[in-house]
């Protein structure tokens, strides 16, 4: 029986000079049995699991060898030398000239050698011509001196050359150097790993080796479910509302009527964010069945007559278009229906409500834009509730996201007066961008509700898909919800951790 890979490896290693110098290289050792390296390298570690039968370092070393386009050159001489060399003495048309043996790649490195010249003035178009009697060829000769091992005695100038040339390549080799260990041996014997009934019952288990239980060595780890980046970030969020004492309010109803999710917010029927290219409508069921009768009438007469200090919009309001159902465009809708339910109550209360949930708009789709995403939204309704408190609150909230420098900058919102856009500084664009929208309810919203006139209600939104992007460094949000998801990364992402 021929011995084994490891066998003859103890058998070489045996012949080996003793002392502390003493032993193999693996390449060294491969080489000498004829052998592929790698075989070698899985001999060792066989041996290494044995015990102290060897020893065995690690080491790394770099070479420089030929690329397949070296040896190509290394055969039939570079591209600026062939070209030269198949350029007739009168010279050829430029074009035929680049259809000659290395035309394409070397015509550009022998003119710039000033091997060739081109006559752009002659008849028929410009014509090369040879500009020097003979060339050397200084590409090939290098080449042939690190086929002879000796690339080190190349100048550094013109190994950097040949590697930029893709001629060249620097190969890291990784190699051990083997030495006896304290229990070697020629002979092979491996231990075993497992105690059979056979071995009890015939007592042989008494003169055999056994591989020693290592209690130490961590087992599988159990298959389980991983949290989606997004449910990171939106656990993390929903902390930070609770810390804050706000409530969290039901946003299970996805499809909601266009009285909720614009009406009741004193957003106008012909408001461009009611077209079909922004909103989708539903088919079917395609109205509402029933909405709160007298609620609904001071809704009309705000928008079409007006009322509560307010001229109100001056347009003939239609039932028929705030029982048309949608996908819900922002879970403001919720907050809404929140607000209509406090002030059904006998006595007001102050309270902080807050929502993280699934809104539909019909946009189309990049690498910043999806038809679905996630709103997070804050709102305070209270007493005497002022701009400051606003920005207070929004600073103590995006503190605690561990976001610091904030600006705020006027803007425009159906049913908010004022509103603010807020800005943060990001250090990695190094500019200020867009991180939420934030305003006081109008009284136009809150009053045919039946809220007293001293309540003010503040509010803010933000997406949770941008946090998450930027926390992760995900830049485009289809690798981040869809169907081009990596699920490795899903299983890869860290726990979220917001510094506050």
């Amino acid at each position: 029986m021929a011995p084994s890979v490891a066998e003859l490896l103890l058998q070489r290693l045996e012949r080996a000079a003793a002392g502390p110098g003493g032993g193999l290289c693996s390449l060294e050792a491969a080489a000498a049995l004829g052998l592929d390296h790698q075989t070698l390298v899985g001999a060792v570690k066989s041996l290494q699991a044995l015990g102290e039968v060897i020893e065995a370092e690690a080491r790394a070393a770099t070479r420089w060898e030929l690329s397949p386009e070296g040896a190509e050159v290394l055969r039939d001489g570079s591209p600026e030398v062939r070209l030269f060399r198949s350029l007739p003495a009168e010279g050829l048309p430029q074009g035929e000239a680049m259809k000659l043996p290395g035309g394409s790649v070397g015509f550009s490195k022998a003119m710039a050698n000033k091997w060739l010249r081109l006559e752009k003035g002659a008849p028929g178009g410009p014509r090369v011509l040879r500009a020097v009697a003979e060339v050397q060829d200084a590409v090939q000769q290098s080449l042939q001196r690190v086929q002879r091992g000796e690339a080190e005695s190349l100048p550094e100038r013109d190994r950097a050359e040949l590697k930029r040339r893709k001629l060249l390549l620097e190969v890291t080799l990784k190699s051990y150097w083997i030495r006896k260990g304290s229990a070697f041996s020629t002979a092979v014997a491996r231990p075993e790993t497992e105690l059979t009934p056979e071995m009890i019952a015939t007592g042989s288990w008494r003169q055999l080796p056994f591989k020693p239980y290592n209690f130490s060595a961590l087992g599988l780890p159990p298959a389980c479910g991983h949290l989606h980046p997004l449910l990171k970030v939106r656990s993390q969020l929903r902390q930070i509302f609770l810390e804050m004492g706000f409530t969290e309010m039901p946003t299970d109803n996805f499809v909601e009527s266009s009285f909720w999710n614009f009406d009741a917010l004193f957003q106008p029927q012909q408001h461009p964010a009611r077209d079909q290219h922004d909103t989708f409508f539903l088919q079917d069921p395609a109205e509402a069945p029933e909405l709160p009768a007298g609620y609904t009438a001071k809704v009309k007469k705000v928008h079409s007559q007006g009322g509560y200090g307010s001229q109100g919009y001056k347009y003939e309001w239609r039932l028929e278009e705030a029982r048309r159902n949608l996908l819900r465009t922002h879970t403001t809708s919720a907050s809404a229906r929140m607000l209509y339910q406090l002030a059904r109550q006998e006595k007001f209360s102050p309270v902080k409500y807050f929502s993280i949930d699934r809104v539909f708009r019909n946009e189309s789709l990049d690498a910043t834009h999806l038809a679905e995403f996630h709103q997070v939204e804050g709102v305070v309704a209270d007493r005497g509730l002022t701009l400051g408190h606003l920005m207070g609150t929004l600073r103590q909230f995006f503190t605690k996201l561990g976001i610091t420098q904030l600006r705020f900058k006027p803007a425009y919102n159906p049913y908010t007066e004022p509103s603010m856009e807020v800005f943060s500084y990001h250090e990695g664009l190094k500019k200020w961008v867009e991180v939420g929208n934030s305003g006081i309810f109008r009284p136009e919203l809150l009053l045919p509700m039946g809220l007293p006139e001293n309540i003010s209600v503040i509010a803010w939104g933000l997406s949770l898909e941008r946090p998450t992007m930027i926390k992760y460094g995900i830049n485009n949000i289809r690798e981040l919800v869809g169907h081009r998801v990596n699920l490795q990364m899903v299983y890869d992402s860290p726990l979220c951790r917001l510094d506050a």
